[in-house]
């Protein structure tokens, strides 16, 4: 990392006094008969950190749309600086210095630094790039507000962290002092985390304003003064964050008390169900992603994998659910050999898989909640019959589980396409758990979900895994793998950097995470008959 530490821990420094630099005053937007915005309220204050807060469908990327120009509101007024405002553009907020990074970023990765950060407002010369000059204009802008990068470096070619540096750079660049980070923390490492942090208050101590969307309570409290709670399109309160808590900030956000922590026993491991030997997978390019790993998962525990996103945990969960043939290694499910199988032989030898993906790889939207809840079993009686479906056998099989599972907002003819994020995924839970699965694959299986959703899929991790199946678990979220796992692999360009044991450090994780550190290496670590071997098709 070529950035200073972030500063110390430190409570919020009080917005300055003053009128808002920005307010949105009954903000309703309608799409059709749905209000995404009921008559919203939010104000932003010169040096503060606003934080927006809710569950999925509250209405805070509508919000933030229409603040930047990419939705026109149907009632309701922004001002900025007291002056009111009509934004019909991304080209108008900028102008008027509204800056956004979204949470995926917007950069080409085949291009420098500089020349994404000045992309569209290059300086020139005789009507040529002066690439010179667009060199130390990122320089200096960097300096100035401490976001250290290189600005001759390829951005295929730097961290992640660095990454989101270019994206916030590139508003400063365009004369943003309203900066709107759209859950910015989804990708970082825990010392990212703690870097962004830093940064956020480096450019609040020299004037810019931040709108900071997260799902992350921690990190509400962490780094904002304020935080605005949208509930069902509505603003339900503002509140400071001095003196609040994370469960008071839940409870404001799904109206109701709710668990944050993870209530569990500890593990009971019986015996290995899912062994993975020396796995070779390459990706979809040919270069290899997933090098030599080896580990156990054993009936009654819960083995999660961590990392940054792109070392391979996506290939790994691929292979072992059949979805991709690995290069070579072995993937054995209680004596069953599975490598190079597909994903009806992975389903027939008992691995349930919750995907990541829950829109393109767990549900087909379209389809009724029945039809989606009988696609593995679709061809086996009582569904199917001779090639022949069975809707009343599928609604029959469907019905009941869909109360089990707190499904809500349909029934069993409700095409999947009509819930949201969190009923979809209790939708593939209890698809997958209905199987009775020995291994149960829960990829990113809270990813986007509020935490009210969040609670309930945590739960039910722990009893499957109370029921004494074996449930791997893949998550870029670091506090949901100390909530929940029994053991800490951390997978880092393709091997296992180490193993860890519930309730690790965080910072050995993250250390761990970025290849460093000294985490226990499992006796299943990964071996190589040479050294160097594979090196040529290491990413």
């Amino acid at each position: 990392m070529d950035t200073p530490p972030a500063p110390p821990d430190r409570a919020p420094t009080p917005p300055a006094s003053g009128p808002p630099v920005l307010e949105l005053r009954g903000i309703v937007k309608r799409f059709g008969a749905l209000v995404a915005s009921d008559h919203v309220h939010f104000d932003l204050r010169k040096g503060e950190v606003h934080a927006l807060l809710g569950e999925n469908g509250a209405g805070k990327s509508t919000l933030m749309n229409v603040l930047f120009g990419l939705l026109e509101p149907d009632e309701g007024e922004i001002r900025i600086n007291g002056e009111r405002v009509r934004i019909t553009g991304p080209g108008d907020a900028i102008a008027r210095g509204i800056g956004m990074v979204h949470q995926h970023f917007m950069l080409v990765p085949v291009m420098t630094v500089a020349e994404n950060i000045v992309l569209g407002m290059e300086p020139s010369h005789a009507g040529l790039l002066d690439m010179r000059e667009a060199v130390a204009k990122v320089r200096a802008i960097s300096q100035r507000f401490n976001l250290r990068v290189d600005p001759e470096a390829m951005v295929e070619d730097i961290t992640v962290g660095q990454q989101q540096r270019v994206e916030i750079l590139k508003a400063l660049y365009r004369g943003a002092d309203i900066l709107i980070l759209d859950e910015p923390t989804a990708v970082l490492t825990p010392q990212e985390i703690d870097e962004l942090i830093g940064i956020v208050r480096g450019l609040t101590d020299q004037g810019t304003s931040v709108v900071f969307i997260t799902h992350k309570l921690n990190e509400i409290l962490d780094v904002a003064d304020r935080v605005t709670v949208l509930r069902r399109g509505q603003s339900v309160e503002t509140v400071r964050t001095e003196g609040a808590t994370q469960d008071s900030l839940a409870a404001l956000m799904v109206g109701r008390d709710v668990n944050l922590s993870v209530d569990k026993t500890p593990a009971a491991p019986g015996e290995p169900v899912l062994t993975v030997t020396d796995l070779v997978v390459d990706d979809d390019r040919g270069v290899r992603a997933v090098d030599g790993v080896s580990f156990t998962v054993n009936a009654g525990e819960i083995v999660a994998i961590a990392g940054v996103d792109g070392n391979g945990q996506g290939e790994m969960i691929d292979a072992i659910t059949g979805l991709i043939a690995p290069a070579s290694g072995s993937i054995v499910v209680d004596g069953t050999e599975l490598a190079g199988r597909s994903p009806a032989d992975a389903l027939d030898a008992g691995v349930g898989h919750i995907p990541t993906d829950r829109q393109h790889r767990g549900l087909v939207m379209p389809f009724t909640l029945a039809e989606n809840v009988a696609l593995h079993d679709f061809d086996k009686p009582p569904v199917g019959r001779r090639g022949i479906l069975s809707p009343r056998a599928m609604r029959r099989m469907a019905e009941p589980l869909l109360a089990e599972f707190d499904v809500r907002g349909g029934d069993v003819n409700t095409p999947a396409s009509s819930l949201s994020g969190g009923n979809q995924q209790k939708v593939i839970i209890a698809r997958e758990v209905s199987r009775d699965p020995r291994v149960l694959v829960a990829s990113q299986p809270t990813r986007g979900l509020d935490v009210g959703a969040i609670e309930y899929v945590h739960r039910r991790l722990v009893a499957e895994r109370d029921e004494g199946r074996a449930v791997l678990l893949v998550s870029l979220e670091l506090d949901e793998v100390l909530s929940l796992a029994d053991r800490i692999l951390v997978l880092f360009e393709g091997r296992i950097a180490g193993e860890f044991p519930s309730g690790a450090d965080r910072g050995e994780l993250g250390m761990a995470m970025l290849g460093g550190g000294d985490g226990a290496t499992p006796d299943s670590a990964p071996r190589h008959a040479a050294d160097g071997e594979g090196e040529e098709n290491r990413p």
